[in-house]
């Protein structure tokens, strides 16, 4: 049986993947097959065998210890999968890291798991496995070191690789502010018409409005969740998650039907951070889950961004701290972009209107400057103040009355209605 739970022989889709483990017989269980074993029955090459074993063993471990466990990482690390599960099935040796207790307590949970029955699951919900090693396997999550996931399980068909490869993630709080709403709706829809795909975790506030605005540009968006991929949380987004899952990617490291807990919800966000090029925060409390992913973020060395909001409002005092801490400030999918983008992908320079008064020369516009806002002056007084001629002063006046700024009243000068109006507007944008 592949990854994704359907039975493959030599000339099978994905690539002639060996079977799944068959049951020797023994009274006792999921305990009783033999990975190696199975693999090299399914008559593939050594090679191609033992990585269907090593993927098979970490299905079983993550039926085992929790998402993020450094100590269990190194283990396979040093000693491969296989070598781990069969060392907890059989109950010992203790392996260096865990008292006596914790070995004993996952001894004890390593007795009911049934990856096969896990990859059958998978297969009825549409979903599939992949881990290290797999073409689809995204390699910035190797930066997690020895906490990286055991392996991935997906839903939806887009390669998780290929959309990782330009994503950036858009969280924030649960109890978001209509401000933090917009904000996060405006910048996954600005990113997704660029071409990025906007990573987030599936929950209500920031991350469903993110999700919501990609969707709404036809863009790409994938959700990391904190439970198994075929059971949604929150329920109230589960007609959210299976659009994300028709129209993009879900994804999470706990098996199929397990479900959240706060841990690992903190534990998650280091697979988004991971996962992207770089992380916006668009609005968070000081103790708010969305700035682990930023810390995780700044840890592995990607792009950390905070969107700004009232000095006043708690729910932004998390983003304002980070941006203390050295994020970077954006406001918009174009400034997020020059940060996380290829060379060239640049912000366009920000500035006010630019008023008609601002095309004067210098010299006309220190005479505009010098008439007063109400009432008239003669060139005399213009010139004065203007620091300049008085027949300069005249020269400029006439050139300002032909294009509508001043009018001549006698022996006097004054402003327009219009050069009134323009420089109220030039005050007002101050």
């Amino acid at each position: 049986m592949g990854r994704d739970g359907r039975r493959e022989g030599p000339e099978g889709a994905g690539g002639g993947r060996p079977g799944r483990p068959e049951r020797s017989g023994d009274p006792h269980g999921p305990a009783s097959w033999d990975l190696p074993e199975c693999a090299e029955r399914a008559g593939e090459d050594v090679g191609r065998a033992e990585g269907e074993a090593e993927a098979v063993a970490r299905v079983f471990l993550g039926r085992v210890v929790e998402p993020g466990d450094a100590t269990v990482g190194r283990w396979v690390r040093e000693l491969g999968a296989v070598a781990v599960v069969r060392r907890l099935r059989d109950g010992g040796p203790r392996l260096a890291g865990v008292s006596d207790r914790r070995w004993s307590g996952l001894c004890a949970r390593a007795a009911p798991a049934d990856p096969e029955r896990d990859l059958v699951t998978a297969r009825e919900a549409g979903v599939r496995f992949v881990c290290p090693g797999d073409p689809e396997w995204p390699r910035q999550l190797d930066d997690l070191g020895d906490a990286r996931p055991l392996g991935l399980w997906l839903r939806g068909g887009p390669s998780l690789r290929l959309w990782a490869l330009r994503s950036v993630a858009v969280v924030g709080a649960r109890a978001c502010t209509e401000y933090g709403a917009h904000m996060a709706a405006e910048l996954a829809a600005g990113l997704a018409d660029r071409g990025w795909v906007v990573v987030s975790g599936g929950a209500y506030g920031v991350d469903g409005a993110a999700h919501r605005g990609a969707l709404g540009s036809a863009g790409a968006t994938v959700a990391v969740l904190a439970c198994g991929v075929d059971r949604p949380y929150p329920r109230g987004h589960a007609a959210l998650i299976d659009r994300i899952a028709e129209q993009g990617l879900v994804v999470g490291e706990l098996p199929p039907g397990d479900h959240p807990t706060p841990s690992r919800f903190i534990v998650r966000n280091r697979v988004i951070a991971a996962l992207t090029r770089g992380t916006v925060v668009v609005e968070a409390a000081y103790r708010s889950g969305s700035l682990v992913t930023a810390r995780a973020a700044q840890r592995l060395g990607r792009h950390t961004m905070g969107v700004p909001g009232p000095a006043t409002s708690a729910r932004s005092a998390g983003v304002h701290a980070l941006l203390r801490d050295g994020a970077t400030l954006v406001t918009d999918a174009s400034e997020v972009v020059e940060l996380v983008g290829d060379m060239g992908e640049l912000a366009p320079e920000r500035h006010g209107p630019v008023l008609p008064r601002d095309l004067l020369e210098p010299d006309a516009r220190q005479v505009l400057a010098a008439l007063p806002a109400r009432g008239a002056a003669t060139a005399p007084a213009v010139a004065r103040d203007a620091r300049t001629t008085v027949d300069d002063a005249i020269a400029r006046l006439y050139e300002l009355r032909s294009l509508g700024y001043v009018e001549r009243h006698g022996e006097g000068w004054k402003l327009t209605r219009q050069a009134v109006i323009s420089a109220r507007a030039g005050r007002d944008g101050c």
